[in-house]
């Protein structure tokens, strides 16, 4: 399911930014109702952030700070951040998270950035993640498409830890 909004306040709620809560598998090729869902390996979200301000699009250092700030408003645990700056313009950035990631690619020139934001776990927040980022950027207006991942059986049992690097 996709929503596009047009954002006129820095204020954004999640009901504004988030068009499906109820997480229904809107792309799953054969999809089952929702009362027979029961378990999910996490939560994916895909932004496009319109009418963005081409200054912070361009700035490394600010979507690095965005991208952390994005990452703990979500309630995920940030391993690893990597950015790279474009020539004449542009930064791509990707967040490794001990949930999954955060994704940002940016285009001044056009005032748009991509953004794919997956967390896995039922703690994390990544509609939270979305609504920073837009919020940063001075997005104009958006379109969120966000789904549930389901878990295959094979995984449905298995904990996992990030491993903690020694001091």
């Amino acid at each position: 399911m996709v929503q596009e909004v047009r954002l006129d306040s820095m204020s954004l709620g999640l009901s504004c930014l988030h068009p499906n809560p109820g997480w229904k598998a809107a792309f799953s090729a054969s999809p089952a109702p929702l009362s027979t869902i029961t378990d999910a390996v996490g939560k994916h979200c895909i932004l496009e952030l319109y009418e963005c301000d081409p200054s912070k699009l361009d700035d490394e250092a600010f979507l690095r700070n965005a991208i952390t700030t994005a990452a703990k408003r979500a309630g995920a645990t940030l391993l690893n951040l990597i950015t790279h700056r474009f020539e004449p313009q542009g930064v791509t950035g990707l967040a490794l998270l001990a949930e999954s990631h955060i994704s940002i690619h940016t285009w001044p020139e056009s005032g748009y950035a991509a953004v794919d934001v997956f967390t896995c776990g039922d703690h994390t927040m990544p509609d939270e993640a979305c609504r920073v980022l837009a919020k940063e950027l001075g997005s104009g207006r958006h379109k969120l498409t966000s789904f549930r991942r389901e878990t295959p059986g094979s995984i449905g049992l298995s904990e996992r830890e990030p491993a903690l690097l020694p001091a």
